[in-house]
Parts: C-alpha cells; sequence; structure tokens
C-alpha cells in the first residue's frame, strides 16, 4: 500500500482527499441538495468511474452481503408475506402470467436491493468520514 491520501482544498465542497494516483475523493458531508446530487450520478455515470469502488466493494463483499441480508430481512422481505408471493408466483397456472409475475418479482427485488445498497452504502461513506475527523 502507498501512502495515505494527503487532504487537498476543494472547490465549495470543503476538505478532499488526494489519492497517490492523483484521484480526488470528496470527503462525505451533507445535506445534499437536489443538484448536487444530480451532478454526482452524473459524474460517476462516465466511463471508468468505479473501478476504484468496484475493487473496494469486492473486497469487502463478505461483509456488505451480511448487511444487506439484515436490511432486507429487517424491511421484511423474507419473511412469510414475502414467501407467499414466490410460492404465487411460481405457481400460476398460466405460463404467461406466471413468467410476468417472476419478472416483476424479480425487478422489484432488485430494485428494493439497490435501494438498501444505496443506503447501506451512504451510511458506510458518512461512518468512514465521520471515523477520519476524530
Amino acid at each position: 500500500m502507498g501512502a495515505p491520501p494527503a487532504e487537498v482544498a476543494g472547490p465549495a465542497r470543503g476538505r478532499r482527499r488526494a489519492s497517490p494516483g492523483g484521484y480526488v475523493a470528496p470527503v462525505a458531508r451533507g445535506p445534499y441538495s437536489d443538484q448536487e446530487v444530480e451532478a454526482a450520478i452524473e459524474a460517476i455515470s462516465q466511463p471508468g468511474a468505479f473501478q476504484e469502488a468496484e475493487r473496494a466493494v469486492a473486497r469487502a463483499a463478505p461483509q456488505l452481503q451480511r448487511v444487506l441480508a439484515e436490511a432486507l430481512s429487517a424491511g421484511g422481505w423474507f419473511d412469510q408475506s414475502h414467501e407467499a408471493e414466490v410460492l404465487k408466483a411460481a405457481t400460476t397456472p398460466d405460463e404467461e402470467a406466471r413468467l410476468a409475475a417472476v419478472r416483476t418479482m424479480l425487478a422489484e427485488e432488485a430494485r428494493m436491493g439497490m435501494m438498501i445498497g444505496v443506503a447501506v452504502g451512504w451510511a458506510l461513506s458518512d461512518q468512514l468520514a465521520s471515523d477520519e475527523e476524530e
């Protein structure tokens, strides 16, 4: 591992961390305006924007999977009503209706997993930022 990131001044964003490779990452702060969130989403939509984040997530995947599973369970996504919906979708007699029900359920689960994943990532970012300030 290289030297720890150095702090550099950032325009209207507070402190920023510069990694040895030159990447400058903002230190989390908030709350954020709608315009700031939209600009950040645009920035991370650029090709290659996720390379370092993907490596970090791959290293932390087992722990993050546990947190995600706990959050989904706490939200009732794995309770009896969910199991009943799975059974209903899987056993629908009409093939087209069954496929539509399964596709809908998969899409809903993917959306919920992504939303909880974002919330976990946001909380993790805030925690890391508060740890750095201490």
